[in-house]
């Protein structure tokens, strides 16, 4: 980790690596960093984000996302509270990005910031799997025109002048999360400790998300000012300690066998048991659970080049290129090849009237499927 006194920075985050012959590079989230930016909106979701660990086994710790932040240049950036950050990239130099952060602040008033911001975030959005803004940080998507049509939140001091400005977005400050599509927006710094775990809970599931929320969220306190005992997650049930093992050892052997009567083994379970106890947790089959970890993995290897989809298959675990291409449309609602030619696209899609487009890597749900995250109390 990288040392400033006075100053913050994410970076020298480690990359590691499951033993094996199976590996997994945690996925880089980006932070926009500007002069003026609010501090409390981007180290809040960082650091949940960078609290997002599976376990290796033999007492090490997989990190799940690499979480760096951007900067217009090389140069320390000042918050609003004069917080200085160095930045671990530039907007010329940062890598691929799996998910993009935009925090808010009152920088992001300068016209100036909010067009550069909003010109790199269409340059990148072809190869980027999602887009969050942080209350005000919608200012710096809008005006892509990415937003258009579509359900969003922000803080309600900025709800006004979000809908006059943007006149094409549909904006509820009443809702403190929203996820239309590829975009998700939250309302402020209350928001972003949530935002971050949605995003955990999207990718690794809801315990991996409740194990970090139990380090950020405090308890509720009760009538006479004392903390009360949160209730029990059925996450906390031996079955579920069980599976907090299980979930890293599945990851990491995805090409191997995973059938409930193998998995049901490796728990020390009965398979009746074993199956029941797995739906009452992660709210899914273990066949389904293991097909969607088995699919966002091939996702991710799609991209690497020169790799055949036979052995992206069976890489992944599936018995053969045939089946892996019905399970991989019946999830996505696009076949591997058309996927992975919106992915190795270098410029975005444009339509017939000249807006622009996200690639179709899948189907994007339309405006009337936005999903609203309920508020954490």
């Amino acid at each position: 980790m990288a040392r400033n006194i006075g100053s913050v920075s994410y970076q020298g985050l480690r990359t590691v690596r499951y033993r094996g012959s199976t590996s997994m590079n945690p996925k880089r989230i980006g932070f926009l960093g500007f002069e003026g930016v609010a501090a409390s909106e981007l180290v809040r979701a960082a650091d949940v984000l960078a609290a997002a660990t599976l376990d290796g086994g033999y007492g090490s710790r997989i990190s799940c996302y690499h979480v760096c932040t951007i900067g217009f240049a090389s140069e320390c950036f000042r918050a609003e509270s004069g917080i200085a950050f160095w930045p671990d990239s530039t907007l010329e130099t940062v890598s691929a990005l799996d998910t993009i952060v935009i925090p808010g602040g009152d920088g992001l008033r300068r016209s100036l910031v909010c067009d550069r911001i909003a010109d790199w975030v269409l340059a990148r959005v072809s190869e980027t799997r999602r887009v969050a803004a942080i209350g005000a940080g919608i200012f710096g998507v809008a005006p892509t025109g990415l937003l258009d049509g579509r359900e969003v939140t922000t803080h309600w001091r900025y709800a006004n002048d979000v809908a006059r400005c943007f006149s094409n977005l549909r904006v509820d400050p009443r809702r403190h999360l929203v996820k239309d599509g590829a975009f998700y927006t939250s309302s402020g710094a209350g928001a972003a400790i949530d935002l971050s775990l949605a995003l955990i809970e999207e990718d690794y599931g809801r315990h991996i998300a409740s194990v970090v929320a139990q380090e950020f969220v405090s308890a509720p306190i009760n009538g006479n000012g004392q903390h009360k005992l949160p209730n029990p997650l059925v996450f906390d049930s031996q079955p579920a300690d069980r599976f907090a093992e299980l979930i890293p050892w599945i990851m990491r052997n995805l090409h191997e066998d995973l059938s409930v009567n193998t998995l049901a083994r490796k728990a020390c379970m009965s398979p009746s048991h074993f199956n029941r106890a797995f739906k009452s947790v992660f709210g899914s089959a273990p066949a389904e659970f293991v097909e969607n970890l088995r699919i966002n993995e091939a996702k991710r290897r799609l991209a690497v080049p020169k790799r055949t989809l036979e052995i992206i298959a069976a890489s992944v675990g599936f018995s053969d290129a045939q089946t892996f291409r019905r399970a991989f449309e019946r999830r996505l609602g696009s076949k591997p090849r058309s996927y992975l030619k919106n992915f190795n696209a270098s410029s975005m899609a444009t339509s017939a009237n000249g807006e622009a487009a996200l690639p179709q890597t899948g189907r994007i749900p339309g405006a009337q499927e936005a999903l609203a995250i309920p508020t954490r109390d």
